[in-house]
């Protein structure tokens, strides 16, 4: 969840490595830091309480020479934020300087064989006693700082991704990983530079090597990369080369991320059909008067993944689908469980990551588990996927993140395509892990034999004409920042859906109380009477998804016991709709679209009335207090 970025070359170290923090600053933001050994051979490490343009204010009129550096953004795990607790942290003395993410979980019995040998620790972080370890063990043992650091790792429990500085050596720096991403891009002459990720990177080099756990990798200013493990085994690392324009990780003219990500998602939809929905032309012959035929012509529409193509029998032959995904990833896992179940006819569960993991279930080799995630590091996800792996379940990973970790350790799987996600708040990352479930969906139940032709056909092809109509829905962004002012006073919002909406009603919510910090809950409408009326009265906005489908009698009921007791009904409607329109207090329409794909269009106005309100409300809205992007500890 920190960001960890290096840098290893000939030219001046401290520029790279602020803008790279800047782009990994969604990771966290309560601190940063920098440790740049200058160009008189002293180790610097500068720290600040804050956000990235807060450490660079207060570097202002430091030495900040120096052709080699590591530069840390964090996420409080241990330690309140503050300077002491930011990275980078020094050994006792001052030689070396390590930033680190993730969690060692048996850092509280390491300090205390430590300070009992006399070290003496200056905060309340367990990446510091890391690094006292490892300057212990090179001390102790005269070690060189690799052997040291392979040392200390195999007596360390937990997740980590480290670098370390030994300002004796300062053409060099060693990083290490496990359950926590590291990427090394190799730059011309003899340079290196690291990141959490390659978005700190892309604009030096695209070469790049994803370190995997276990991996410790050297950089030697001049040399070849070298990676070895913990026990010295010298590894042949894959360089892969890095498809990610520069373009994506900016602005682009929208004061947000968050903005310009709700708005690339008819484009980023597009991205992730290509190559995936794909027309041809069927000819057939029609008989006509006199015995005579005629060619007839149709374009028909089909779902092409590889991943059916090369794993059919698994993927067939399942007895069950378990969903495994946490935050918004879950919430998409629900509207792929409707959709495998109705359209494949294999039961669907959908677990929560977290919980999965530890409560001893019931998987077997009939089994395919699906994990999901954004960023591809979800340390819950990661975890579920291990322990799926141990029971025999075949594995099929839905990401975002090309090369991260669940990419490599699933057996299958499809990318979304959505391009890099910088706003912490998900939206398109959203939009494209549902298109991802649909389109896997429709090609299992093809393949099967449980969805109809023309149900497929219909489908498939409503979901192509879906970034269109999206793009309609964008149009109303006026509309929604007008009525978003009206709401700025609400302490509590719920949100209602029925059938596929209910879990584009939990992801309203969500966004809502991620970016905003007003407290929003979503149910499923019927369940309103079920304890969350109680709650309606006039200060009361409800949110309610009420596309015209087969329960919109239903839903309509829910809005007039809401009004019944003075609520506030902000209403989602199809296009046309005259009932609900003269009831609700607030519509938005909605281009028709069939029931199963309504979710792809009625979530963008919901992350607009999030976005908006959180705006007006004066919040951060791309980096909100107390979250970041990508959760790689527990």
């Amino acid at each position: 969840m920190c960001g960890i970025v290096g840098y290893l070359g000939k030219g001046e170290a401290y520029p790279a490595l602020i803008k790279g923090l800047k782009r990994l600053e969604y990771r966290g933001y309560d601190s940063a830091g920098v440790a740049l050994i200058s160009n008189d051979g002293a180790l610097n490490v500068y720290k600040a309480k804050g956000k990235v343009a807060d450490l660079e204010a207060f570097c202002s009129d430091k030495d900040i020479s120096g052709h080699v550096g590591i530069a840390h953004t964090r996420w409080a795990t241990h330690g309140e934020p503050s300077a002491v607790n930011a990275h980078p942290h020094y050994s006792s003395s001052k030689n070396l300087a390590m930033i680190h993410n993730g969690i060692i979980e048996n850092y509280a019995g390491i300090k205390k064989n430590l300070i009992a040998k006399g070290v003496e620790f200056k905060s309340e972080t367990d990446t510091e006693v890391l690094v006292q370890l490892i300057e212990y063990i090179q001390i102790k043992k005269n070690l060189d700082l690799l052997t040291a650091v392979q040392v200390a790792l195999r007596q360390v429990i937990g997740a980590y991704a480290i670098a370390i500085l030994d300002k004796r050596n300062p053409n060099q720096i060693i990083a290490a990983r496990k359950q926590s991403p590291l990427v090394v891009g190799i730059g011309k002459d003899g340079e290196f530079y690291l990141g959490s990720d390659a978005s700190p990177i892309i604009e030096y080099t695209d070469k790049v090597v994803y370190l995997e756990d276990g991996n410790i990798a050297v950089m030697r200013l001049g040399e070849e990369l070298q990676v070895v493990n913990i026990q010295n085994v010298k590894l042949n690392p894959e360089v892969q080369t890095v498809d990610i324009d520069l373009g994506q990780i900016e602005k682009g003219g929208f004061p947000h991320f968050m903005l310009k990500e709700i708005f690339e998602q008819p484009e980023c939809l597009r991205n992730c059909m290509r190559g995936r929905v794909v027309s041809r032309t069927v000819e057939t012959r029609v008989m006509t008067d006199g015995d005579d035929t005629t060619s007839k012509k149709e374009t028909e529409m089909g779902v092409v993944l590889s991943s059916i193509t090369d794993h059919r029998q698994q993927l067939l032959n399942a007895k069950r689908i378990i969903i495994v995904a946490c935050g918004t990833s879950w919430h998409a896992g629900l509207i792929g469980k409707q959709m495998m179940e109705n359209y494949c006819r294999i039961p669907v569960e959908v677990e929560y990551a977290s919980e999965f993991r530890y409560r001893n279930p019931v998987v077997t080799k009939d089994d395919v588990v699906i994990a999901i995630s954004q960023s591809g590091e979800t340390a819950d996800t990661l975890a579920a996927i291990k322990l799926a792996k141990e029971s025999g379940a075949f594995i099929y990973g839905i990401c975002n993140s090309i090369g991260s970790s669940i990419a490599r350790e699933t057996d299958t799987g499809t990318y979304i395509h959505v391009g890099p996600e910088i706003g912490v708040a998900s939206t398109k990352a959203f939009t494209g892990q549902v298109t991802v479930l649909i389109l896997l969906a429709l090609a299992i139940g093809k393949e099967k034999g449980t969805i109809c032709e023309s149900e497929y056909q219909k489908i498939t092809e409503q979901l192509w004409n879906i970034p269109a109509k999206m793009k309609e829905v964008l149009k109303l962004n006026n509309k929604i920042a007008d009525l978003s002012r009206t709401f700025t006073y609400a302490r509590n919002f719920i949100y209602l859906g029925r059938g596929f909406q209910y879990p584009v009603a939990l992801e309203g919510a969500l966004k809502l109380k991620e970016i905003s910090y007003i407290h929003a809950e979503g149910y499923p409408a019927a369940e309103m009477k079920h304890g969350p009326i109680a709650l309606i009265d006039s200060d009361m906005p409800v949110v309610v998804i009420a596309t015209h489908n087969f329960m919109y009698e239903k839903i309509l009921s829910n809005i007039q016991e809401i009004k019944a007791r003075q609520g506030r009904v902000i209403a989602i409607v199809s296009k046309g709709d005259e009932i609900i329109s003269k009831i609700a207090d607030e519509v938005i329409e909605l281009p028709e679209t069939l029931e199963c794909l309504e979710p792809l269009l009625a979530t963008i106005p919901l992350q607009l009335l999030a976005y908006h309100v959180a705006v007006c409300k004066g919040k951060d809205v791309d980096q909100p207090r107390n979250l970041a992007k990508s959760v790689t500890v527990e």
